[in-house]
């Protein structure tokens, strides 16, 4: 049952990834006349890459290098994601009483190493390209608003805030 809970877990973590990239293309194209980046929408957790990097101050240059930058991986990332979600739907489909449901499971859990693995090599060339774009200034206001992100990823588990307490009584 672990190895379905972590392949689900993959598939989700790779639907993050594109939804992240989707974000980071609809924030470089937020700029304002003004020049500076205008506030992009919170999206499902509040945080992310896209809200993070439109609090940068980004210029018109550096935004149409982000979304170039997105706009060329997303296709790889789409089909990574694509992979992964068609791996997920093959085991899911096929029924624990089934013979070949021990051969099944270790075929997708290779596969989706393998795809896993290429994710992280693509979504961390996407970081470095951008990090490469940003001033010492912003990479510096880069890093204090990761380090506020991990200091408080989710109000509650996986994004949603945390119910509320019982009441007292």
């Amino acid at each position: 049952m672990k190895t379905v809970r972590k392949i689900a877990a993959g598939t989700l973590l790779g639907g993050g990834i594109l939804l992240a990239s989707a974000a980071g293309v609809s924030i470089a194209t937020a700029q304002t006349s003004t020049g500076t980046s205008a506030p992009a929408p919170a999206g499902p957790h509040g945080w992310g890459p896209g809200r993070m990097y439109s609090k940068l101050g980004l210029t018109a240059e550096q935004q149409a290098s982000i979304k170039s930058i997105f706009e060329t991986a997303k296709p790889q990332m789409k089909t990574l994601h694509e992979q992964m979600k068609a791996n997920h739907l093959k085991l899911s489909q096929t029924s624990p009483d089934d013979p070949n449901y021990p051969a099944v499971v270790s075929e997708v859990a290779a596969a989706n190493a393998t795809l896993a693995s290429q994710r992280t090599t693509q979504s961390e060339n996407i970081r470095s390209k951008i990090n490469a774009l940003l001033t010492p200034e912003q990479k510096t206001q880069l890093a204090a608003l990761q380090a506020q992100w991990a200091a408080n990823p989710h109000k509650g588990h996986w994004g949603h805030r945390a119910p509320p307490p019982p009441p007292e009584g």
